[in-house]
């Protein structure tokens, strides 16, 4: 059943919160200080368990976002009253369920502890067993107060793990709670990409022998279907902004160049030619830049093709290879890998190849990819025998271990946001 959707924003507003007036929180900023946050037990539900688990949850995804840590309930008991301004809250989250013709409602207002005034709340409804979907909503809800955008509690990852013994395609909810395994071909799986509307997941597999590509399904769990399976390369691709086609890397004349094809793998036009390796192919927002990785120049580095003239650009010229580029949700920024000091670290760029920021270090990290609210990037991270998926903010701090399976972890992907 859909969730049946009710929003009442502004529960109380102050005059000085209109939407014309509001300030948000900058948490791009490097300087940023996190923001502090009490969520208490939510009042209602069945003899308060239901309370503190909507609370739990709703702490999760408030953290995953970086700029704000949540107090340890311990410290208050997870009680309504308590002394907030001398547990150093800045912001409190006043929440209960109650019941409703639909099922039940959760609902949230924010606490200004300086001004001891609700701000702002939300409410969703729907029935008892869509009460994780209703708190991640409302946990969103909460983040587009303090930001103006909202959060990415309720977005998807897929990624390869070993937990299995080999090295198979997962997706799992971006706070780690439900993993689906998606793949048993019990042989290597790298890759994985998500399809624009989030239905389909391509990825390469080595189950043949060859690296072929594959598609499948996800609204079910049995079959998977070939896309390209030419002797050589057949690497996964970047899907074009209306899902029809995509971008892969095909070494069946020798080199490996960028191919356009549609999704039942026919070749509709090949993009480079015999200049160098060519990979990683990554489309702009708007679907008329592609950024890509190629050797041409003697070295790996990030260049960027203009989708209407096919014109040529190269962007990196600070490290001794340059790799992995992933365009930003907005269109401005280009995230990449570089080698630097014999390691691999995570790189931020203009669209124009200006204005490179690094920040990592230490460890080597691989596969970049943005949250679809473009202020977090997942990336692995591989350092003492092992991989695992990481989230760095925007601004370089905080680097996160994502999530706590067995085995190792690479090539993460970020879904959209779900509807």
């Amino acid at each position: 059943m859909i969730l049946a959707l009710v929003v009442s924003v502004l529960f109380v507003t102050l005059a000085r919160e209109s939407a014309a007036e509001r300030a948000y929180f900058d948490i791009t900023a490097a300087n940023v200080r996190k923001i502090m946050v009490a969520v208490p037990t939510f009042t209602g539900g069945a003899a308060g368990q239901q309370g503190q688990a909507v609370a739990q949850l709703l702490t999760k995804g408030l953290e995953l976002h970086g700029f704000i840590a949540v107090i340890d309930t311990a410290r208050f008991g997870g009680s309504r009253e308590a002394d907030w301004q001398s547990l150093g809250a800045d912001y409190v989250v006043m929440g209960q369920i109650v019941g409703d013709p639909a099922g039940m409602a959760i609902e949230g207002q924010i606490l200004d502890v300086a001004s001891n005034q609700l701000l702002a709340g939300r409410r969703f409804k729907g029935t008892s067993s869509q009460w994780e979907d209703m708190t991640l909503r409302l946990c969103d809800g909460l983040i587009e107060d303090f930001t103006g955008e909202a959060g990415v509690s309720r977005t998807s990852m897929a990624l390869i793990s070993d937990g299995t013994g080999r090295k198979e395609v997962f997706v799992t909810d971006i706070l780690g709670r439900h993993p689906r395994q998606i793949t048993r071909h019990n042989a290597l799986c790298v890759s994985p990409r998500f399809s624009p509307d989030g239905n389909f997941l391509a990825y390469s597999t080595y189950h043949r022998g060859n690296q072929d590509l594959y598609i499948t399904d996800l609204r079910q769990n049995k079959t998977t279907s070939a896309i390209s399976r030419r002797k050589g390369l057949n690497l996964a691709p970047a899907f074009s902004n209306d899902g029809r086609t995509m971008v892969v890397t095909l070494s069946k004349g020798g080199t490996p160049d960028l191919y356009t094809i549609d999704r039942q793998g026919n070749i509709i036009e090949q993009l480079t030619s015999h200049a160098g390796i060519n990979v990683s192919p990554s489309f702009s927002p708007d679907g008329q830049s592609m950024a890509f990785v190629s050797d041409r120049s003697g070295k790996p580095n990030v260049y960027v093709m203009n989708m209407a003239s096919r014109q040529v650009q190269r962007l990196t010229f600070k490290n001794s290879e340059n790799s992995e580029p992933a365009w930003s949700p907005k269109g401005d920024e280009i995230a990449f890998t570089g080698l630097q000091g014999g390691t691999y670290q995570l790189f931020i760029m203009d669209r124009n190849g200006g204005n490179v920021r690094q920040l990592t270090s230490g460890g080597n990290y691989e596969s970049p990819t943005w949250a679809p609210d473009g202020r977090l990037i997942a990336v692995t991270k591989k350092g003492g025998g092992s991989s695992k998926v990481c989230v760095v903010s925007k601004n370089g701090k905080d680097v996160r271990t994502l999530f706590n399976f067995k085995g190792n972890q690479s090539y993460p992907q970020w879904s959209k946001r779900l509807p």
